[in-house]
């Protein structure tokens, strides 16, 4: 029975593919007779599918990855990026749906005929060889090239990494850092279309994580090489990406730039689980274009309105404020919660104010220098930057205790 299930589930989401794909390539020959210019995704997920055993790891994925851009898969444990990544590396295969690179598939294609390369966690540096021979091992199984010319193929790709000099090297007499860039160098020495890069920083101290966040950005665009990187650390997703796939549950919660995505989250988990952010639930009493003006508690209070979701007034809403976009003020202000200090917490340069307001504990994160110098038990107003609050629909699965 379980298999007759599952060809049902394939055969479904195939023909739904095959509708989407039809459409696809319709919408493309239509575009091409009227002169216009379509230019075509390096890589292209189409209804990708995937399941371990009963298990729907991946549901319906699609999304195209452009040349030249560094695009991150961020997503709790569990959500389905790795897996996601293997796909398209070929180390896994998928039950339905299809991976077009460059407009052909490969989605059954060996890993190793796919003009994609992996860099992993671990590295995954051959122990028994040297750095050169660890960056050679790909072209001499190719047979891509003589040793003359890998010779020079080889300083170069050490040069890009900044490794010149340790060819005589064995891995075990490397940094976490370096054999990281060891293992990049004997990906980049393919010429692959995409490198792909499973969680390649996890294994770092903070400070080394943040110095190769820098040094892979750099890398990135000084080859053009397209990548695509996987983590579960947002801040390292924020400060890289020119984009960011959100994922949560096998499903792309939301797609777009690491601006777009802080400032404008679509759902609630992405509110959530991107910045920190107060959530509080209101109430809805007047609606416009720009803005809506919600109640919380006794304050009735203005919030950008994005025109992203649906808001309709006299409905319950969930209102999210960045800590680090709001204000706190000992003078009276127009358009602020008013609230009493339960604390004030000094760490580095952040300030960390703890606040109630009616029944809700918010915090608000100013840094250095902070207008009022309040302690415990103050009355003080609290107020945002415009694009810093996001007002979202009521959603299946919160409820109020969670917010």
């Amino acid at each position: 029975m379980r298999g007759c299930r599952r060809w049902q589930l394939n055969e479904h989401f195939d023909r739904q593919y095959l509708l989407n794909y039809t459409n696809f390539t319709t919408t493309i020959v239509a575009q091409a007779g009227k002169g216009l210019f379509v230019k075509q995704p390096l890589l292209s997920l189409v209804n990708i599918n995937k399941f371990f055993g009963d298990f729907h790891v991946l549901k319906d994925i699609s999304f195209d990855i452009r040349q030249g851009e560094f695009l991150t898969l961020l997503g709790p444990s569990g959500c389905g990026k790795t897996t996601l990544l293997r796909c398209i590396a070929g180390l896994e295969s998928v039950h339905s749906g299809d991976i077009l690179l460059n407009g052909s598939s490969i989605r059954g294609m060996a890993p190793n005929k796919r003009n994609v390369n992996t860099v992993f966690q671990n590295y995954a540096l051959f122990p028994h060889l040297n750095v050169y021979d660890n960056i050679a091992y790909g072209p001499r199984v190719k047979k891509s090239m003589g040793e003359g010319e890998l010779k020079g193929k080889v300083a170069d790709v050490l040069e890009l990494v900044q490794m010149l000099g340790y060819e005589k090297r064995m891995p075990h007499q490397l940094s976490g850092g370096q054999r990281q860039r060891i293992a990049i160098a004997r990906a980049l020495i393919n010429e692959p279309a995409i490198l792909l890069l499973d969680e390649p920083l996890g294994a770092l101290d903070l400070k080394l994580r943040k110095h190769m966040q820098t040094e892979l950005s750099q890398l990135q665009k000084k080859t053009g090489t397209t990548f695509v990187y996987v983590t579960h650390d947002q801040e390292e997703a924020l400060n890289m990406s020119d984009r960011i796939v959100v994922m949560d549950q096998g499903v792309v919660q939301q797609l777009g730039s690491p601006r777009d995505i802080y400032n404008n989250p679509v759902n609630y988990f992405v509110t959530t689980f991107i910045g920190d952010r107060n959530i509080l639930q209101v109430k809805v009493v007047e609606t416009s274009e720009t803005h809506a003006q919600v109640q919380f508690g006794e304050h009735v209070v203005t919030i950008r309105n994005s025109g992203q979701h649906r808001i309709e007034e006299g409905q319950t809403a969930i209102l999210a404020v960045h800590m680090d976009k709001m204000r706190v003020s000992c003078e009276q202000t127009a358009n602020a919660f008013v609230g009493e200090v339960l604390s004030v917490h000094y760490a580095g340069s952040q300030i960390r104010i703890r606040i109630k307001v009616g029944n809700k504990s918010i915090t608000v994160v100013e840094y250095q220098k902070i207008d009022c110098d309040c302690e415990a038990g103050d009355q003080v107003y609290v107020t945002w930057e415009d694009h810093g609050a996001t007002l979202l629909p009521p959603e299946d699965g919160w409820a109020e205790g969670e917010v």
